[in-house]
């Protein structure tokens, strides 16, 4: 029976204080400063487009009344009809009091865009060792907000007409009996001058000679070598191989030279 009576007075003795707001109050002022009304909050207050209004307010202790500076204090305006809200801090002194201002002739920017509707002012209280604190103030009537202007690059963020591509149809290819002929008419004159060729051309004798053969072979090396190098070799490389086949093409050269003119005085 000791236990649970223990538990309830550790969990009253526990529970946060309460904070209240005393003589919270409304001011409405014109441009030049002249007062309009003053009252405490009522719903609706109303406000014209170059009036000012003032709102004070003290946070204080519920049991003992006295001024409480809270960790956060958010003075909050919303728009029940489109869902749009704007949020404020409010500075709160060491003795709990807060005042806040607005002027329409410079509208913040943290006030929400506004309608036929009116906003509905609440105070947001949060602070360690109280419970926090919500409050409907009042509902604020302000002038309709104006439309926003239209960016000069608004309309390239809406959705573009679609693309549609137009193709060029396909090219129609000739019959392949006709591509064949022709083609055959344009070959025709190569091999006619190919024959024409064999039978004018001096014939070439001992090509295939010991003495000849190895000058054929290395000048065809060079022909492999700078084929390899248009696919896969160095420069280096080539010049590395190109001084040591120009060598070898010299005494075949020579070799080959000499067999010749032997030949030419027997």
């Amino acid at each position: 029976m000791f236990y649970p009576l223990a538990l309830l007075l550790l969990a009253v003795t526990a529970q946060a204080s309460v904070m209240t707001l005393k003589s919270p109050r409304f001011v409405v002022s014109d441009s030049t400063g002249s007062q309009l009304r003053a009252e405490p909050t009522a719903s609706p207050v109303k406000l014209g487009a170059r009036e000012n209004l003032k709102i004070t307010f003290q946070v204080v202790d519920k049991e003992d009344e006295k001024g409480v500076q809270p960790h956060q204090t958010f003075i909050r305006f919303y728009d029940a009809s489109t869902g749009e809200e704007g949020i404020q801090p409010v500075r709160v002194t060491p003795g709990g009091k807060a005042k806040f201002d607005l002027n329409l002739s410079k509208p913040p920017l943290y006030l929400p865009p506004t309608s036929d509707e009116p906003l509905k002012v609440s105070l947001i209280i949060g602070t360690p060792d109280y419970d926090p604190l919500s409050v409907q103030l009042f509902d604020l009537v302000l002038p309709r907000s104006q439309p926003a202007p239209v960016h000069p690059d608004e309309a390239v963020f809406h959705p573009r007409p679609e693309l549609k591509h137009t193709f060029r149809p396909e090219q129609k290819v000739p019959n392949k009996f006709i591509s064949l002929v022709f083609s055959g008419i344009a070959l025709a004159p190569w091999f006619v001058l190919l024959g024409l060729w064999s039978q004018v051309a001096p014939r070439a004798t001992g090509l295939f000679s010991p003495s000849i053969l190895p000058f054929i072979a290395s000048l065809g090396a060079f022909e492999g070598l700078l084929l390899t190098y248009w696919l896969k070799l160095r420069l280096g490389d080539v010049l590395l191989y190109g001084s040591i086949l120009g060598v070898i093409t010299v005494f075949t050269g020579r070799q080959a030279l000499s067999s010749i003119a032997a030949k030419r005085t027997q």
